[in-house]
């Protein structure tokens, strides 16, 4: 079996999806081909470097000009129209990889690559089949393409909202975000903060993903003004300079603080903390889902992130926090009232999907067995 997974790095979840998937594909399958490709990087260095590093300062410096995009994409045609413009005039090069790869099937974790797989389709006759991974907890039109054979989505409700887009409901699959298989793997909580030298005290983990986005410092700072016995785990990720703010910061610090930069202890050091406190990306939060772990949420990116914020505090396993938020009051209400906490912690894990990864291998498995047999058409039109 060969597996094609094209992602963008606009952030680190769109590539921490794939990976996470590829993991359960070379498990079962350890003779499998396997490849993962960033796409517009391979496209195009020009073209990554344009994109990620506009994106990245966009949300850095002015976010509200990125919400204002987000939203005007979601209702401006135009908009969505240009984005598959400009992911068609791409293809040829991923057409050719394609063509030298040939892949069993294909795995898209961004919607500009899965823009390209439908183009290929219509017009070039591709005949391969191709799933889509949701890589948030929100529709969004990009990823509306009716030539994809499924789609991977992380709740219900973004599959009725598929489905009112157009979407037919039989290619649309609750299964979750996949999260790796070391995150499906637990040890009690005092032992993780044995293993980690930490006291055994209520312990929060402060993380802004792989890149150290967000208001980690200000964060940092508040929490160390709680008047209670606490603990801070803060992840400064590859941002080097936050993470020497954060390691003098923390000298002066009265409570115990432990600061790591990119690490890949993140599933123990979840599961040593009673709160992850991070902005809502939807793969960190489906990885602190699996944990049980109840989220305070900051600095959600405007868009796509807004709506993960929202989702996550109406369903009652999170609570946003703010600059000027008193953290006393905050796990005084979330904390301290045993009821609320232990709801947290259930919510948690009924909306965790820990078999998203076996689930979607199987589903892997079932399209390539059927486009054996020819059982697919590939009449799909276009949106």
């Amino acid at each position: 079996m060969n597996v094609l997974f094209l992602s963008i790095s606009l952030g680190s979840g769109h590539i921490r999806a794939a990976e996470a998937l590829q993991k359960f594909v070379v498990q079962k399958y350890p003779k499998s081909k396997t490849l993962i490709v960033d796409t517009f990087k391979y496209i195009n260095p020009l073209i990554h470097t344009v994109v990620v590093d506009g994106y990245l300062n966009i949300v850095k410096y002015v976010p509200e000009i990125y919400g204002g995009l987000y939203r005007m994409s979601e209702h401006i045609k135009n908009i969505d129209r240009m984005s598959r413009g400009f992911s068609n005039l791409l293809t040829p090069k991923i057409h050719r990889l394609i063509q030298s790869f040939k892949p069993s099937i294909i795995v898209c974790t961004h919607p500009f690559p899965l823009q390209m797989i439908a183009h290929l389709k219509k017009h070039y006759n591709l005949d391969v089949p191709s799933i889509a991974i949701v890589t948030d907890f929100v529709n969004h039109p990009f990823w509306f393409q009716n030539n994809i054979e499924a789609y991977i989505v992380a709740h219900d409700y973004i599959k009725r909202d598929m489905i009112e887009c157009g979407i037919s409901e039989d290619r649309i699959f609750t299964y979750g975000l996949p999260v790796a298989p070391e995150f499906l793997k637990s040890i009690p909580k005092e032992q993780a903060r044995k293993e980690l030298s930490l006291e055994n005290t209520l312990t929060v983990l402060l993380m802004g993903g792989s890149l150290g986005i967000g208001d980690i410092e200000n964060t940092f700072k508040s929490f160390a003004k709680c008047k209670r016995d606490i603990q801070i785990i803060a992840v400064a990720g590859k941002n080097t300079a936050l993470k020497k703010r954060l390691d003098s910061l923390a000298a002066s610090f009265p409570m115990p603080v432990k600061i790591f930069g990119y690490t890949d202890s993140i599933p123990m050091l979840m599961d040593a903390s009673d709160f992850i406190v991070t902005k809502p990306g939807a793969m960190t939060i489906s990885e602190a889902l699996v944990k049980r772990l109840p989220a305070l949420i900051i600095s959600p990116i405007p868009g796509q992130e807004e709506r993960n914020e929202q989702f996550l505090v109406n369903s009652g396993t999170a609570v946003r926090i703010y600059k000027n938020t008193k953290i006393d009051s905050v796990l005084c209400q979330v904390y301290d009232n045993k009821l609320r906490y232990k709801q947290m912690k259930e919510i948690a894990g009924n909306l965790a999907n820990p078999d998203s990864g076996r689930n979607i291998l199987s589903l892997i498995e079932k399209l390539v067995n059927d486009n054996e047999k020819g059982l697919f058409k590939y009449s799909f039109n276009a949106f």
